[in-house]
């Protein structure tokens, strides 16, 4: 068998994951991305998956069975309104829509489809952007989440291939659902790296939050300060993957490929730009590649400038994936920008950077002192248990 160096997980079905016209989550731009990618003459048909749809005994991996019914019952409009809310059905950030079950299940199956593609040995990498559902809980959804793809994943991983999973989220978001499906779970080590939960949601990811019982110092959460920016996040990023991936010796790793903490997000309030998502992936292969021969399973996540940032940020995943990234054009396929220049709110980048946007809100000072103070304090746990 011919190992691929990359799979990429796409159907257009993954658009039917869609509360309303209005919803800021919108996976119009897994359609965006792909165009972009196919434009670009980087992405073959021989390697593009289809995703199948996870079945309901893969989703109470994670999930009670309870609440996979509540979904099911919803989406055929049988879940009556108090009941809806106790899930967490039906509110602002999860409304119902028709299907929303067989939509969800096929997310997670997207996800699963790539954990086989490279856990079977057919692709070093796998990419499925459909996935990246991180706020998901047991019997619960949260943030626009109904089902924890990755959550399920890290699960399948252990039970079909016995693997020691890392998991790395660089959304702006804290990965809450994740961390705590693992978090007495010495098999599974969670690091986020997100925005404080002071200003956004959900609140969560604390320095202090390290894990429990024999999970205690495998979940590691660097929070950076409102109006962070390129610099800072970078270098919080390779400091504290270098040295997790080093302590933890994952044989696989998944990462969570946000793209809101660009500074033209409309939910969150950090600052970086598109050269941070070019560092992202980066040191992500690179570390595949050192640790865990090349295993490395990436997912999508939050990202709200769906026109002009995430299908920069997503493209460039598979573009390292499949080392394309330096032979980049410095200018975006006029093909593309004159297709989606037509549905777009906004002015579309005409580059690969950020140069011919103006900034919807004014650049800040970083806050680096602050944020290598929180990065210490994140880090001083794992090297507390590499001396044990």
């Amino acid at each position: 068998m011919i190992k691929r160096d990359a799979s990429f997980v796409f159907s257009t079905e993954q658009l039917a994951y869609k509360f309303n016209d209005d919803h800021p989550f919108n996976h119009l731009r897994l359609q965006l991305t792909f165009e972009l990618l196919k434009e670009l003459k980087a992405l073959d048909d021989n390697i593009i998956i289809p995703p199948r749809m996870a079945t309901d005994e893969e989703i109470a991996l994670i999930h009670d069975e309870a609440y996979i019914e509540a979904v099911k019952s919803a989406g055929r409009g049988e879940l009556n309104e108090a009941t809806a809310v106790n899930y967490g059905l039906g509110t602002d950030d999860t409304p119902i829509f028709a299907n929303m079950h067989e939509a969800s299940a096929l997310l997670v199956g997207g996800t699963l489809t790539a954990v086989d593609e490279v856990m079977q040995g057919r692709s070093n990498h796998a990419l499925h952007l459909g996935g990246g559902l991180h706020h998901g809980f047991k019997g619960k959804a949260s943030g626009f989440c109904i089902y924890n793809d990755s959550s399920i994943a890290i699960e399948y991983m252990k039970k079909h291939y016995g693997a020691r999973v890392l998991y790395v989220d660089t959304d702006a978001h804290h990965g809450d659902g994740v961390q705590w499906a693992f978090y007495d779970d010495p098999d599974v080590c969670t690091l986020s790296i997100h925005e404080t939960g002071r200003y956004l949601f959900p609140g969560t990811g604390q320095v202090h939050e390290k894990g429990s019982g024999r999970g205690y110092g495998f979940s590691i959460n660097v929070p950076v300060d409102a109006f962070t920016e390129d610099h800072s996040f970078i270098e919080v990023y390779e400091t504290a993957l270098r040295e997790v991936v080093s302590f933890f010796k994952p044989d696989v790793i998944i990462t969570q490929n946000g793209a809101d903490a660009h500074h033209f997000d409309p939910l969150t309030h950090l600052c970086s730009t598109i050269e941070t998502y070019k560092a992202i992936p980066k040191l992500a292969h690179q570390l595949a590649h050192e640790y865990c021969d090349g295993r490395w399973i990436a997912v999508g996540g939050g990202g709200y400038d769906i026109w002009r940032v995430v299908p920069r940020a997503w493209s460039l995943v598979w573009l390292t994936m499949t080392g394309q990234q330096d032979q980049l054009p410095r200018r975006l396929p006029d093909n593309w920008l004159r297709k989606w220049s037509r549905q777009a709110e906004e002015e579309l980048p005409l580059f690969w950077d950020d140069q011919n946007i103006v900034p919807t809100i004014p650049r800040k000072q970083e806050i680096t002192e602050k944020n290598f103070k929180t990065l210490e304090k994140a880090l001083y746990h794992i090297r507390t248990e590499q001396r044990r």
